[in-house]
């Protein structure tokens, strides 16, 4: 299982949101480079990146501070916020990210995803956040009437590289991730499932594990590591064991 450290912008900086809300935001770091550099220096296999701002704008926003993380990593970066058209697709993919994350596009233009999938294969993975078990999109602003289960099911003959699933209600209040419900959709589903949202401690990340054979590939952790609850490298042989 590989952990998935996480670097979300906000108006340049590195922040957490509770619950998903952009008033409630911590600034953690205003350098996302170093940020994303002393993450890869731990051992990180990957690093996953959210344009908060861009996810409500729906066009990126944060761009200079990705290209800074592209610059000071080797590793991997998986980037999500305000990714909604095939241009945007291809312009950060050349720009150096390994991998894009589609969400409220998802729900809005599945076609889209499928398309992207068929262009750039085993670049795009889908971002599908929950409220209540029903999917949220517009940076979380608005709730659908479809279940979580429902939008992954239209993307199992994709080619879609991994399904990122956060449960917003235990988004950055450590409150631990939503093991039952993870597992419950890696079973349900063929595509890899990364889990986010509530990570709090080593014990959560044990308990993810303990389920993996669902079908769980990843978790991805925000708060926990910048509060100190988590230690990267230590986390990382916890999950290679």
């Amino acid at each position: 299982m590989i952990l998935f450290p996480a670097i979300d912008l906000k108006d340049g900086n590195c922040v957490r949101l509770k619950l998903g809300l952009m008033e409630e935001a911590t600034v953690f770091n205003t350098d996302p480079g170093a940020q994303a550099k002393a993450f890869a220096d731990a051992g990180a296999q990957w690093i996953h990146v959210v344009d908060l701002n861009g996810a409500f704008a729906g066009k990126p926003v944060n761009g200079a501070a990705v290209e800074s993380i592209l610059a000071a990593v080797d590793v991997p970066v998986q980037l999500g916020g305000g990714i909604r058209d095939m241009a945007t697709i291809e312009m950060w993919l050349q720009k150096g990210v390994s991998r894009v994350i589609l969400g409220t596009v998802a729900l809005r233009n599945p076609q889209l995803v499928k398309d992207a999938c068929k262009r750039f294969p085993g670049r795009v993975a889908v971002g599908i956040d929950a409220k209540g078990g029903k999917v949220a999109v517009e940076g979380w602003a608005e709730t659908s009437d479809l279940t979580v289960l429902d939008l992954a099911l239209k993307f199992e003959d994709a080619g879609v590289a991994a399904i990122i699933y956060t449960d917003i209600d235990r988004d950055g209040v450590l409150a631990g991730p939503n093991t039952q419900a993870t597992a419950a959709l890696a079973q349900a589903i063929s595509t890899p499932v990364i889990a986010s949202g509530g990570v709090s401690s080593l014990d959560d990340l044990k308990a993810l594990k303990a389920v993996a054979g669902s079908g769980i590939a990843g978790v991805i952790s925000g708060r926990a590591i910048y509060d100190g609850r988590i230690d990267v490298a230590e986390a990382i042989k916890l999950l290679a064991e």
